[in-house]
């Protein structure tokens, strides 16, 4: 039998291989053949670690998500300036950023065309807005927001917000430079502050 730490070893070439593979071709292009030729190695060999495609797939969500939460987080004092540290965290406002965020949205057909991983896809995001609304709920009680709507509302909004601003920025970087992410992203929790109506949505008067 191989040793342990050549088995570890192998483990941590195929993980880097899938994380190489995703951020050059997204989940479309995630196959076992594809995570083979990266190793310079047989499908045969994968088959140990992933019996099918969809195995290989809820890993390479797994390992995203590994990646994406393993990243330091702004620090910012509780309530509104640590959610906009959050928003913002979230946002592609660097080359690394947009790399990340091109992975999760590519993910998003394959995780709707397979009901099994699209539940995972649905638990991560019910698992990213309740780390949003401890945010929502220092803000209140520090009377940086008001307390009428209640705070899953408020977070539900933040979140969807967040990701319309992500998909239009990925699709059209030009026209969402970092700066206005930023300032779009300000004038979002402003209106909360203040209890005015919404924003439009990205792109809404496109």
């Amino acid at each position: 039998m191989p040793a342990r730490g050549d088995h570890d070893a192998r483990r941590r070439d195929v993980t880097e291989a899938v994380w190489r593979v995703l951020a050059g071709r997204g989940f479309g292009g995630l196959t076992l053949r594809a995570v083979a030729a990266e190793m310079d190695a047989s499908t045969g060999l994968l088959t140990h670690y992933f019996p099918n495609k969809q195995a290989l797939v809820a890993y390479a969500l797994d390992l995203a998500d590994e990646r994406t939460a393993s990243r330091a987080l702004r620090e910012a004092p509780p309530g509104l300036a640590s959610l906009r540290a959050a928003l913002l965290d979230v946002l592609p406002l660097t080359p690394a950023a947009s790399a990340m965020n091109r992975i999760w949205v590519s993910s998003w057909d394959v995780a709707l065309a397979d009901p099994g991983l699209g539940e995972r896809q649905r638990r991560r995001y019910e698992n990213w807005r309740a780390r949003l609304r401890p945010h929502v709920a220092a803000a209140v009680e520090r009377g940086e927001l008001p307390a009428g709507p209640g705070a899953d509302d408020t977070v539900a909004a933040a979140a969807a917000f967040t990701h319309g601003l992500v998909v239009h920025a990925l699709f059209d970087p030009d026209a969402y430079p970092a700066a206005r992410q930023t300032a779009m992203l300000d004038a979002f929790l402003a209106a909360l502050t203040t209890g005015r109506p919404m924003p439009t949505a990205p792109g809404a008067d496109a």
